[in-house]
């Protein structure tokens, strides 16, 4: 039987901080199993406890996952004393939560882009031994060719000496491509398209895994995931 203490529970929901759950409690706003709140210790069952703030139930889970349509300007970051990151377009109570990025993408890269709790679920995500490929949507300065597609599929070394693993390349009949990468080394798409002569203007990671990226969702926009699209993001 897991059991936490109260103010524990919802400070892991987001509800505020240690000092205002104490006062939510003590104002008689949080219920157990439809009685008042006894203390900010009082010990629950995780699994069975029913916890709602003015009347309101509270959905308690350890981990939390959330996708997001990152827009173009802002970091990949949880704080930046200057810049906007990722985290200050969600909501207080997410901010709470200790949610973080999975990987990193570039302040002008725009797409998917998973928020979480959880970090070995991070690691997982991001460590080239899972074989998870991410695929990228990219514009370049001029459209890549056949030779640009053998050279990604041999593995590019990069003018710093940076070996990437193989990966794909696809032409598209606009002009564009995809890109589909299993590690996530710093500005590696673009770096790599350079590396060919073929400059970025533009770039947007459209799955992880088997997770697609939910383009009903506006740039800055996000929302939780579901059980079976967090299982498919470890699908190869």
């Amino acid at each position: 039987m897991p059991t936490m203490r109260l103010d524990k529970l919802l400070s892991e929901c987001g509800v505020g901080s240690r000092k205002e759950i104490k006062q939510l409690i003590k104002s008689g706003r949080v219920s157990v199993d439809g009685s008042a709140a006894a203390s900010p210790e009082q010990k629950l069952d995780t699994d069975k406890a029913d916890v709602c703030l003015d009347g309101k139930k509270i959905a308690y889970a350890k981990y939390r996952y959330y996708m997001m349509n990152k827009p173009a300007g802002v970091l990949s970051a949880t704080d930046d004393g200057k810049q906007k990151t990722v985290l200050d377009l969600t909501t207080p109570e997410m901010k709470k939560m200790g949610l973080f990025p999975v990987g990193r993408l570039d302040k002008d890269t725009t797409g998917l882009l998973i928020l979480t709790n959880d970090g070995d679920f991070a690691h997982r995500v991001i460590s080239p031994k899972s074989e998870i490929v991410k695929v990228y949507h990219a514009r370049t300065e001029t459209p890549v060719n056949d030779a640009d597609i053998a050279a990604f599929a041999d593995g590019l070394t990069l003018g710093d000496g940076t070996k990437c693993l193989p990966a794909g390349l696809k032409p598209l009949p606009d002009g564009s491509c995809l890109v589909e990468v299993m590690e996530g080394k710093y500005h590696q798409v673009k770096r790599m398209l350079a590396s060919r002569g073929k400059p970025v203007t533009e770039l947007k990671r459209l799955s992880i895994g088997g997770l697609k990226l939910d383009e009903s969702l506006s740039p800055g926009s996000f929302r939780a995931l579901e059980q079976n699209e967090l299982c498919s993001v470890m699908r190869k």
